[in-house]
């Protein structure tokens, strides 16, 4: 009988959830940011653990820029703007 990854204990059949190639109890599926219960198949993985797809696997392991991982935006603070670069208007 297969153990489950987050607390250790036996998984039986009736009550398991297989996720990430593991069989795991329904309240032991939690993401490990914001500890929300996950379904199987319904979140993103990194490094083995589970993680919700939004908001929390974007914010920590997705692209940076513009409004995303928690960039806001870009500024040029105390220096002007080059001409080359500044938007037309």
């Amino acid at each position: 009988m297969p153990n489950c990854p987050k607390c250790n204990k036996a998984v039986y059949f009736a009550e398991r959830h297989r996720s990430l190639g593991k069989d795991w109890h329904r309240a032991c599926l939690r993401c490990e940011k914001c500890n929300k219960v996950l379904k199987p198949g319904g979140h993103a993985e990194h490094e083995g653990k589970p993680y919700c797809t939004k908001p929390c696997y974007g914010v920590l392991f997705g692209p940076r820029g513009v409004n995303i991982g928690g960039v806001g935006s870009y500024a040029y603070e105390g220096e002007e703007i080059p001409p080359s670069q500044a938007p037309s208007t």
